[in-house]
């Protein structure tokens, strides 16, 4: 029987040195194999990348932890996780890597069971993390993650769902520049087959929120933001009255069939009763309809078509 994964903390300056020697051979070796890629002189450049991650690691809460694997007296990888435990409890893992000599044994899946184990032993109730490839997705799926979907860049999120029920809140946005709302979008877009927001596309809706052209809402378990949905008003001169449309319906992947969807359609409905709007729409696909007239969205109003230029 394989002797187990031990996990030991890069504390000394020694072993911090090394650890980041790792870093850097693995940035260089398996994230950007081209030695010419930009965003490879960024993470080998100490003054960039590691002065950032240092200062999460020297905070005194939610801060980073530069960990070792090691098994059989040798050194068999590394990893690089955040503890949230002010937030939600949730252990972001920013990198995981098994050494080339010790990959396709079991050693991977070995150390990603450790780290949870460790995880949990400092607090965490959920892991996340970025796979923005299909060999990392069926390796963290195998190991319990499921596809949750992107984060503010439009990288792929996945989890492990927690077991700890925290109450889901929702309230209207008030900060446009809040990553959670870009991280959804993302995530939204990346549901219907849309890339993620670019830069400008960002600054375009940010900027249409700071002029009231569109209120979101946000559905919170706890600290994190799990659903949205927006709503943007107009004038009728057929009912010589305001009326709005209902945009951006989504809830994380890992967070629904838990009334969400529902919530965030009753907060929509609200607000525009207390505001005198005198109907809120939705356009959607066929194959939406059921669950929109589930969410109290009963009365047809014909077709809808557009013109697009």
């Amino acid at each position: 029987m394989t002797n187990p994964i031990t996990i030991r903390e890069a504390i000394t300056e020694t072993e911090v040195s090394h650890f980041w020697q790792q870093m850097h051979a693995y940035h260089a070796r398996d994230i950007f194999p081209d030695p010419e890629d930009e965003d490879l002189a960024y993470f080998l450049d100490d003054a960039q990348y590691r002065k950032q991650i240092h200062q999460i690691h020297d905070r005194e809460t939610d801060r980073c932890y530069y960990l070792l694997f090691e098994q059989d007296g040798q050194e068999v990888g590394f990893c690089l996780p955040v503890l949230f435990l002010s937030e939600d409890g949730k252990c972001f893992i920013m990198e995981f890597c098994v050494y080339p000599e010790f990959r396709g044994k079991g050693v991977g899946t070995q150390c990603a069971q450790a780290l949870w184990q460790w995880a949990k032993f400092h607090g965490a109730a959920y892991a996340e993390l970025n796979a923005d490839g299909e060999r990392r997705q069926r390796f963290w799926q195998r190991n319990g993650y499921l596809p949750n979907g992107a984060d503010e860049w439009g990288v792929p999120l996945m989890l492990t769902p927690s077991q700890e029920e925290l109450p889901i809140t929702v309230e209207f946005l008030k900060d446009p520049d809040d990553w959670q709302l870009l991280k959804l979008e993302n995530g939204y877009r990346a549901d219907i087959g849309e890339a993620a927001l670019t830069e400008e596309q960002q600054e375009a809706l940010q900027q249409a929120i700071r002029e009231g052209k569109i209120t979101f809402f946000l559905a919170r378990r706890g600290y994190r933001a799990v659903g949205m949905c927006s709503v943007a008003c107009s004038f009728s001169t057929f009912g010589c009255a305001q009326i709005a449309a209902l945009e951006d319906v989504f809830v994380e992947p890992v967070f629904r069939r838990k009334g969400i969807a529902r919530m965030l359609a009753q907060a929509a409905q609200s607000w525009c009763r207390e505001r005198g709007v005198s109907s809120l729409t939705v356009c959607c696909a066929p194959c939406d309809e059921g669950m929109y007239q589930s969410l109290g969205f009963t009365e047809r109003l014909g077709a809808t078509f557009a013109f697009i230029p």
